[in-house]
This record gives structure tokens, sequence and C-alpha cells, in this order.
């Protein structure tokens, strides 16, 4: 089997509205507010930052038109985009799970929705290649999930069959697209959760 992680919020850490208000004190006092600007702000990761996270954008002309399209000053929307790299945090119970699995004899493998800047930072900073076989980012492939063609692509560059990948990722909209390939998969909410599962599947032991 071969195991394919998600990276925001499933490798590292990604919880926009709790990082809007910490970037952001003056404009984002609570969860709530924080939650909305979120949702204002990266728009589902559809429209501007979808063709960001896409590669079809750079990070100054990101910065432009959220800017205009929200009326935030452009300092602030600055201040946000060079801050992500910051938030992209390993979580400690993922990085575990995935040594428990290389362990295990599992292959790895990632499918991310990253702009390329970030993707460039996180190849940097962090030893991808030694928790991970291969992957795919999308600034870099310039596709994107929950697009099919990105799902093939990855079938193609971890020389698997679809019934044979097993896909983690906080989105059910990307959880959708990889079953509809065929692909297993479940929707990672925390990675205590995520080890009871790929226990019940018995890809690891109890």
């Amino acid at each position: 089997m071969k195991i394919v992680f998600d990276f925001g919020g499933v490798v590292f850490r990604w919880h926009p509205a709790s990082f809007l208000a910490r970037v952001l004190p003056h404009r984002i006092e609570t969860l709530e507010q924080g939650a909305q600007a979120a949702a204002m702000f990266f728009q589902q990761y559809g429209g501007d930052w979808g063709l960001f996270d896409q590669g079809l954008i750079g990070a100054n002309e990101v910065v432009r038109r959220i800017s205009a399209r929200t009326g935030w000053s452009r300092g602030e929307v600055e201040t946000v985009v060079r801050a992500v790299p910051d938030e992209l945090m390993p979580i400690p119970g993922t990085v575990v799970l995935i040594r428990d699995l290389k362990a295990a004899g599992h292959t790895l493998h990632f499918l991310s929705n990253m702009p390329e800047p970030y993707a460039d930072h996180l190849s940097r900073t962090y030893p991808l290649e030694e928790w991970f076989e291969s992957g795919l980012f999308s600034g870099r492939t310039k596709q994107i999930k929950p697009g099919a063609e990105i799902f093939a692509m990855a079938e193609r560059r971890f020389e698997a069959q679809p019934q044979d990948l097993l896909f983690l990722d906080d989105h059910p909209a990307n959880v959708d697209a990889a079953l509809a390939r065929d692909w297993q998969a479940f929707l990672f909410t925390d990675a205590a959760s995520a080890r009871r599962e790929l226990v019940s599947r018995r890809l690891l032991n109890a």
C-alpha cells in the first residue's frame, strides 16, 4: 500500500482563523472573526488564492488582487502572505505517524495544494526526502486538487494503480475526488484519529 499525505492541516499546521487573528490582531479579535476573514481572504482556496496555489500567479499579483477585492491594505495582505511559512510547522503527531508507517514498510508520498514559494520553503526546511518517496505540489504542476488531472499525475509519479493508493486529506472535496478515481481515502481530522483508522485497516499495529 502506498500512502499519500496532504500537507496543510495534515502534516503541517494550518488553521486559518487563528493564523489570521495572530498575524493581524488589530483587525481580528476573535476566532469567529478569524473564520469569517479566512473565508473572505482565501475564498475556500479558489479565486485569487487558488490561482496562487496553482502556480498561475505569483505572490505580488495575489497580494494586489486580494487587496483590491477585500479593501485590506496592501501591507496587511503582504503581512499575511509573508507569514504563511511560519504557520506551516510540522504537526508532531503526524511526524510520528509518518515514521511509524515507514517502519511498518509502507511507501509514503505527498499531494499538496501549495503555492510554489511555500513549497520551496518546505523543501528547504524539512526532511521531505526522508519522510516521502516522492510528491507533487500544485504550484509546480500547475494543477490543483480536487481536479482530476493532479490525481492522474500522482498515479503516474507514484507508479501506482488507483486502488493501491490511500489518501489522507483534511478537505472533504479532495477526499471525494480521490475516491472518485478509485483511490482509497479518508478525511484527516487529527493524528490520533488517523492512527486509529490506519490500525483498523491493518496498516499499523495497535
